[in-house]
Protein backbone atom coordinates (compact mmCIF):
# COMPACT_ATOMS: atom_id res chain seq x y z
CA UNK A 1 0.00 0.00 0.00
CA UNK A 2 1.29 3.44 -0.91
CA UNK A 3 -0.01 6.84 0.08
CA UNK A 4 -0.15 9.54 -2.58
CA UNK A 5 -0.91 13.25 -2.28
CA UNK A 6 -3.49 13.75 -5.03
CA UNK A 7 -5.28 17.07 -5.30
CA UNK A 8 -4.20 17.96 -1.75
CA UNK A 9 -5.66 14.75 -0.30
CA UNK A 10 -3.81 11.73 1.03
CA UNK A 11 -5.01 8.63 -0.79
CA UNK A 12 -3.94 5.04 -0.29
CA UNK A 13 -3.42 2.89 -3.36
CA UNK A 14 -2.37 -0.70 -3.84
CA UNK A 15 -0.30 -0.69 -7.01
CA UNK A 16 2.75 -2.41 -8.44
CA UNK A 17 5.89 -0.21 -8.68
CA UNK A 18 5.76 -0.22 -12.49
CA UNK A 19 2.08 0.79 -12.64
CA UNK A 20 1.74 4.12 -14.50
CA UNK A 21 0.19 6.92 -12.48
CA UNK A 22 -2.41 7.37 -15.23
CA UNK A 23 -4.04 4.02 -14.44
CA UNK A 24 -4.06 4.66 -10.71
CA UNK A 25 -5.79 8.00 -11.23
CA UNK A 26 -8.33 6.80 -13.77
CA UNK A 27 -9.08 3.26 -12.56
CA UNK A 28 -8.44 3.31 -8.82
CA UNK A 29 -9.31 6.92 -7.97
CA UNK A 30 -11.93 7.61 -10.70
CA UNK A 31 -10.19 10.85 -11.71
CA UNK A 32 -10.87 10.67 -15.43
CA UNK A 33 -9.98 14.24 -16.39
CA UNK A 34 -6.45 13.03 -17.11
CA UNK A 35 -6.95 11.35 -20.47
CA UNK A 36 -5.45 8.26 -22.04
CA UNK A 37 -4.32 9.06 -25.55
CA UNK A 38 -1.41 7.02 -26.80
CA UNK A 39 0.10 5.39 -23.71
CA UNK A 40 3.65 5.92 -25.00
CA UNK A 41 4.25 9.57 -24.12
CA UNK A 42 3.87 11.21 -27.51
CA UNK A 43 0.37 12.77 -27.48
CA UNK A 44 0.45 14.58 -24.12
CA UNK A 45 -3.25 13.92 -23.33
CA UNK A 46 -2.30 12.67 -19.87
CA UNK A 47 -0.49 15.85 -18.78
CA UNK A 48 -0.90 16.70 -15.11
CA UNK A 49 1.26 18.41 -12.49
CA UNK A 50 3.72 16.77 -10.13
CA UNK A 51 5.08 19.32 -7.69
CA UNK A 52 3.76 22.06 -9.99
CA UNK A 53 5.55 20.82 -13.12
CA UNK A 54 3.83 19.22 -16.13
CA UNK A 55 4.37 15.46 -16.36
CA UNK A 56 2.98 12.69 -18.53
CA UNK A 57 1.01 10.35 -16.29
CA UNK A 58 1.27 7.46 -18.76
CA UNK A 59 5.06 7.58 -18.46
CA UNK A 60 5.29 8.01 -14.70
CA UNK A 61 5.41 4.69 -12.82
CA UNK A 62 4.73 4.60 -9.10
CA UNK A 63 8.40 3.83 -8.45
CA UNK A 64 9.46 7.19 -9.91
CA UNK A 65 7.23 9.26 -7.62
CA UNK A 66 9.17 10.70 -4.72
CA UNK A 67 7.54 10.32 -1.31
CA UNK A 68 5.27 13.28 -0.65
CA UNK A 69 5.12 14.38 -4.29
CA UNK A 70 2.14 16.67 -4.87
CA UNK A 71 0.07 15.33 -7.77
CA UNK A 72 -2.50 17.72 -9.25
CA UNK A 73 -5.04 16.69 -11.85
CA UNK A 74 -7.46 18.94 -13.69
CA UNK A 75 -10.10 18.04 -11.08
CA UNK A 76 -7.95 19.48 -8.29
CA UNK A 77 -6.46 22.44 -10.13
CA UNK A 78 -6.96 25.79 -8.38
CA UNK A 79 -4.93 28.87 -9.25
CA UNK A 80 -5.15 32.40 -10.53
CA UNK A 81 -3.59 31.12 -13.76
CA UNK A 82 -6.41 28.61 -14.14
CA UNK A 83 -9.04 31.30 -13.73
CA UNK A 84 -7.40 33.39 -16.46
CA UNK A 85 -6.89 30.40 -18.78
CA UNK A 86 -10.50 29.26 -18.42
CA UNK A 87 -11.78 32.75 -19.19
CA UNK A 88 -9.54 33.06 -22.25
CA UNK A 89 -10.43 29.55 -23.46
CA UNK A 90 -14.12 30.45 -23.35
CA UNK A 91 -13.67 33.93 -24.78
CA UNK A 92 -11.67 32.67 -27.78
CA UNK A 93 -13.72 29.49 -28.26
CA UNK A 94 -10.62 27.28 -28.06
CA UNK A 95 -12.32 23.93 -27.48
CA UNK A 96 -13.61 21.78 -30.31
CA UNK A 97 -13.76 18.09 -29.41
CA UNK A 98 -12.28 18.76 -25.96
CA UNK A 99 -10.27 15.56 -25.57
CA UNK A 100 -6.90 17.27 -25.13
CA UNK A 101 -8.20 20.25 -23.20
CA UNK A 102 -7.39 19.16 -19.66
CA UNK A 103 -3.80 18.55 -20.75
CA UNK A 104 -3.65 21.83 -22.67
CA UNK A 105 -4.99 23.73 -19.65
CA UNK A 106 -2.59 22.02 -17.22
CA UNK A 107 0.38 22.85 -19.47
CA UNK A 108 -0.81 26.44 -20.03
CA UNK A 109 -1.18 27.03 -16.28
CA UNK A 110 2.30 25.68 -15.57
CA UNK A 111 3.71 27.90 -18.32
CA UNK A 112 2.01 31.04 -17.00
CA UNK A 113 3.19 30.31 -13.47
CA UNK A 114 6.79 29.94 -14.69
CA UNK A 115 6.64 32.70 -17.34
CA UNK A 116 3.88 35.23 -16.65
CA UNK A 117 4.41 36.94 -20.02
CA UNK A 118 5.35 34.12 -22.41
CA UNK A 119 6.54 34.67 -25.95
CA UNK A 120 5.28 32.63 -28.90
CA UNK A 121 8.44 30.53 -28.59
CA UNK A 122 7.76 29.92 -24.88
CA UNK A 123 4.21 28.84 -25.71
CA UNK A 124 5.31 26.58 -28.53
CA UNK A 125 7.92 24.92 -26.30
CA UNK A 126 5.50 24.41 -23.41
CA UNK A 127 2.57 23.23 -25.51
CA UNK A 128 4.35 21.44 -28.36
CA UNK A 129 4.09 17.96 -26.89
CA UNK A 130 0.29 17.98 -26.60
CA UNK A 131 -1.47 16.86 -29.74
CA UNK A 132 -4.71 18.63 -30.64
CA UNK A 133 -6.36 16.57 -33.34
CA UNK A 134 -8.76 19.43 -34.06
CA UNK A 135 -5.86 21.78 -34.82
CA UNK A 136 -6.83 24.64 -32.51
CA UNK A 137 -3.19 25.59 -31.96
CA UNK A 138 -3.61 29.24 -33.09
CA UNK A 139 -6.51 29.71 -30.67
CA UNK A 140 -4.60 27.98 -27.88
CA UNK A 141 -1.66 30.35 -28.40
CA UNK A 142 -3.95 33.39 -28.54
CA UNK A 143 -5.76 32.28 -25.39
CA UNK A 144 -2.50 31.87 -23.49
CA UNK A 145 -1.46 35.37 -24.51
CA UNK A 146 -4.84 36.68 -23.42
CA UNK A 147 -4.63 34.82 -20.10
CA UNK A 148 -1.18 36.29 -19.52
CA UNK A 149 -2.66 39.75 -19.77
CA UNK A 150 -5.50 38.91 -17.36
CA UNK A 151 -3.79 36.87 -14.67
CA UNK A 152 -2.69 39.01 -11.70
CA UNK A 153 0.89 37.73 -11.50
CA UNK A 154 2.79 38.64 -8.42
Amino acid sequence: MATLNVNDKAVSVDAEPDMPLLWILRCDLALTGTKFGCGVGICGACTLHVDGKPELACQLPMSKLRPGAKITTIEGMRSKELDAVRAAWLDLDVVQCGYCQSAQIMAACALLKARPKPTDADIDAAMGNIVCRCGTYPRIRAAIHQAAGQAPHG
